[in-house]
């Protein structure tokens, strides 16, 4: 017994002396040691979309990629799998020969080459698939036909089976790559009882079964894939029912990522691969309001317009409105991820809807000490004893900002649970681990309770206690799956992107129109417009030259221009306003005197104007009554001084030189001495509805230009007249046509 005791203490020593030496080897003693691990680590992935028709540029792309991964997970000893998206076309034939070829060469030793069958291929583009290693369709998907109908040529047959020989594949054998090539092949599956009594499947033509039966094989079973004269195409159900050609039949990317547990960015494809990206810089440092995110979006069109397919957003922002940022969100989200990738860099703080706009995009990347969250709605507003109040957002806009978050998160592959609770300060987020698999995700409690047993609950987020917006720092945020691993400074993001050290990130720069916008979107710039605009008008009505009508519409047309482009305007503010100044010119035109059509006129134009002014529909509690009444002050004030500027204008104007010739001042006031008219009496002058109205048939003179109203010179008197229709010049004759009251209509003769 002491024997034994002594031999147990002599190999407890050697353990500890070995882990002991183990750990004070020189690097390169113990490579043993991360090859081990490196079989247990995560693989390094990519997918990548091989699109139609292949040329150099695909050719280039995909080799490029693939070898950066090769050279990635040769480094770093892991497994590297590239997941190749087979799509549907037309492509030469050599360059697909050349690109499988590629891809069964030694040159991706590291790499393990995935096809990926998400519709029906056929045609040269399943050469491709058939170079992988293996193969996964979609449930829906067929693929083969390579010849669409026909036999390939010989040689091309020949260097098929030889792609198929390299590429590894289990599932699929010469046999089966010549019947996709040619109609007229035979293919069946042959079920062989080998000696040891166990089955084996093999894919054979007639001649191969007949050689296996003349050697005395014991066949158990066989079963046709095609028959001569049947084109070699096979769907998923059919393939896997015979176990040939695809290992597998899922219906997404994050299906195949969970069976070859990968990364989940790695299911993010990245249109950057294989090349050097084209970088657009936008940064974001602002409050987040209309004109702000218009001017976004028309940085991002410039971007996509320029070909950039790499857009970083530098986001250093508390937030802002949330209807704003929600439509960049899903301005950003929307985004082709196979044409453009959208990278959110946060040096400081991406703070309510800031955080929200971050969620937006394909990868997030912070400072160790950089915050994100808190993206809870609220009202500030001003309590009856002057104090501010905070009001919390009721439940019906909170439960609306959560679902807006989860489906966010949800698009990138976040945990959907952590970007709610970034909103909703009583929802509690617990680190969760898959009962299979044994994945880590978060959730909350009612979402493990929907998987019905399928994830283990652990620990609580810290972050996620009640009473509290999640708010993370840039490290917390990488470990929670929420953002990638923090970057110290622009160069170490510029690595981490692939970007070159030599490129410069300089952010995209204001163009004067985007200054301009600006500009006319502001207070000031409203009331300035409005103002000139509606004094112009006035101005045009007084004496008839055009230049003011002109400006007026000059005025109004930028105003609504800017309005356009900073995001608040649209369509139907214009035709508002268009329809409010045909009620106005009807009413002092074509049938003055009643004041129905112009007090609606009025209300059309004022209501267009204050529409086009703001955003409407804001989940901000109070923020549109807020903004509508400091535009409705505006307004007010225009208005105000339009009043003002009408009264001294009406006053002085017929004495300013310029303008006494052109003024149109009402006949018999003291003013009308300038147009040297001999019966210019008070006497002489008709007023609407007096019994001195002119009959049907009488002949006078147009003291004014008729457009259409206008004064006239009847039997001595000056009236109020309206044409047929059509410009009357002054001096011209005229003839009164109809009189209705106060409305004389004439002509002229």
């Amino acid at each position: 017994m002491t024997r034994w005791r002594f031999i147990n203490r002599l190999v407890l020593v050697a353990v500890v002396l070995t882990l002991g030496l183990r750990e004070t080897l020189p690097t390169g003693w113990a490579d043993d040691a991360p090859q081990v691990e490196a079989a247990q680590a995560k693989p390094v992935a990519q997918f990548l979309t091989i699109r139609s028709p292949v040329d150099d540029v695909m050719y280039g792309k995909v080799t490029n990629a693939a070898l950066k991964l090769q050279n990635t997970a040769a480094k770093e000893k892991r497994p590297g799998v590239l997941v190749l998206e087979i799509t549907p076309g037309t492509s030469p034939f050599h360059q697909v020969e050349g690109l499988s070829k590629f891809l069964t060469s030694d040159k991706l030793s590291n790499v393990k080459t995935i096809a990926w069958v998400p519709k029906t291929v056929t045609g040269n583009n399943v050469v491709l698939a058939l170079a992988c290693r293996e193969i996964i369709m979609h449930p829906d998907a067929e693929l083969g036909d390579i010849g669409q109908g026909k036999a390939l040529d010989a040689d091309e047959q020949r260097d098929v089976v030889s792609i198929v020989e390299k590429s590894g594949n289990l599932k699929v054998n010469a046999v089966l790559a010549r019947g996709m090539s040619d109609p007229q092949q035979t293919v069946i599956k042959v079920d062989v009882v080998q000696p040891d009594g166990s089955v084996k499947s093999r894919v054979e033509t007639p001649e191969g079964l007949k050689r296996l039966r003349d050697a005395k094989v014991e066949i158990k079973d066989v079963r046709s894939i095609w028959e001569a004269g049947e084109v070699g195409l096979l769907t998923a159900q059919k393939a896997r029912a015979l176990d040939v050609l695809a290992v597998n039949a899922l219906d997404s990317r994050a299906a195949i990522a969970d069976l070859y547990d990968l990364p989940r960015e790695a299911m993010r494809e990245d249109p950057t691969a294989g090349e050097a990206p084209k970088v657009t810089l936008i940064r974001l440092d602002a409050e987040i309001e209309p004109v702000i995110a218009a001017f976004i979006e028309r940085q991002v069109e410039r971007a996509l317009a320029s070909g950039s397919n790499l857009i970083i957003f530098e986001i250093e922002s508390p937030g802002g409105r949330l209807l704003e940022s929600e439509q960049l969100a899903n301005m950003i989200v929307d985004l082709d991820p196979k044409k453009v990738r959208t990278v959110a860099w946060v040096p400081k703080q991406a703070i309510s809807g800031a955080a929200m706009i971050a969620l937006g995009c394909d990868e997030i990347y912070l400072r160790p000490d950089a915050k994100i969250g808190d993206a809870g709605p609220i009202g500030i507003g001003q309590g009856l004893d002057g104090r501010i109040v905070i009001d919390r957002a009721p439940e019906k806009i909170l439960s609306y900002l959560r679902s807006t978050l989860r489906i966010l998160a949800e698009k990138k592959k976040r945990p959907p649970a952590l970007a709610e609770a970034m909103a909703d300060r009583n929802l509690r987020v617990f680190q969760v681990r898959h009962r299979d698999d044994g994945r880590l995700w978060y959730m909350s409690q009612e979402e493990i309770d929907e998987a019905g047993g399928l994830w283990i609950k652990g620990a609580l987020v810290a972050e996620s206690r009640d009473e509290n917006l999640l708010t993370l720092s840039g490290k917390r945020a990488a470990e929670l799956k929420l953002a990638g691993p923090p970057v110290a400074g622009i160069g170490e993001l510029k690595e981490r992107l692939g970007i070159a050290v030599d490129v410069r990130l300089v952010p995209a720069q204001r163009t004067w129109v985007d200054d301009m916008i600006f500009w006319l979107n502001t207070g000031p710039a409203m009331f300035l417009l409005v103002t000139l605009g509606t004094i112009l008008i006035f101005m045009e009505l007084q004496f008839p030259t055009g230049l003011m009508g002109i400006l007026s519409v000059v005025c109004f047309g930028l105003f609504f221009w800017a309005r356009f482009l900073g995001g608040t305007a649209g369509w139907l503010e214009v035709m508002l306003f268009v329809l409010g100044i045909a009620c106005i010119g009807m009413e002092v035109f074509v049938i003055p005197g009643f004041g129905v059509f112009g007090v609606a006129g009025g209300l059309l134009v004022l209501s267009s104007l204050l529409i086009a002014a703001q955003t409407w529909g804001s989940i901000e509690p109070g923020a549109d009554f807020d903004l509508m009444t400091r535009n409705l002050g505006t307004l007010a004030a225009s208005i105000v001084s339009v009043v003002v500027l009408g009264m001294v204008m009406s006053k002085y104007l017929p004495y300013v030189p310029v303008f006494s010739h052109m003024i149109l001042t009402p006949p018999g006031s003291p003013d009308m001495a300038h147009m040297a008219e001999p019966q210019l009496r008070p006497e002489n002058v008709v007023e609407p509805g007096g019994n001195g109205a002119p009959t049907v048939g009488v002949v006078g003179t147009a003291s004014t230009m008729l457009r259409p109203a206008g004064k006239a010179q009847i039997d001595g008197r000056y009236v109020d007249v309206v044409t047929e229709g059509g410009y009357i010049p002054q001096g011209s004759a005229i003839e009164v046509v109809d009189v209705s009251g106060s409305h004389i209509v004439v002509r002229q003769t």
